[in-house]
């Protein structure tokens, strides 16, 4: 994973095949996370016409990795997040009962609370969210006195 991190910025566009097969074989958190915010999230900024296509693509999978890959390319994104993509992933994503998706949402909300973090509590205040995500959105604000 290092390596290929090391190349993300130069990688040819077909490199997107390698990293799904990693993120769908063998999957776990740790490597999943590391692959969306670092791999994947530099890939669909240097390919943006690929973002629509391959995104819905990983929704209609029903693979849980590839949703939450969805949920935490934007991760390291801060004022470039586009908040319409976000809005449309965590509204599919925010009945499931899956642990890991529940917990991506509330960790890009709360990466996001990082940047603007009027958009973050409007947004909990404004739609369902387990308590998880809730719980994980609010705790950067939460601890750095900007929410109760």
């Amino acid at each position: 994973m290092e390596f290929l991190n090391k190349s993300a910025k130069k990688a040819d566009e077909k490199i997107i095949e390698l990293y799904v097969y990693t993120i769908t074989h063998k999957s776990w958190w740790d490597t999943v996370d590391f692959i969306t915010s670092n791999l994947v999230g530099t890939y669909l900024k240097r390919f943006p016409e690929q973002r629509k296509t391959l995104t819905s693509q990983w929704m209609k999978s029903e693979n849980m990795w590839l949703q939450r890959t969805c949920l935490l390319f934007q991760l390291k994104y801060k004022s470039e997040t586009n908040t319409e993509i976000l809005h449309q992933f965590i509204s599919q994503l925010s009945g499931s009962n899956a642990f890991f998706i529940r917990k991506a949402i509330g960790w890009i909300l709360r990466e996001y609370s990082k940047t603007n973090p009027d958009f973050v509590i409007n947004y909990v205040e404004k739609y369902p969210l387990s308590g998880l995500s809730k719980r994980e959105a609010l705790k950067w604000l939460k601890n750095n006195f900007r929410h109760s």
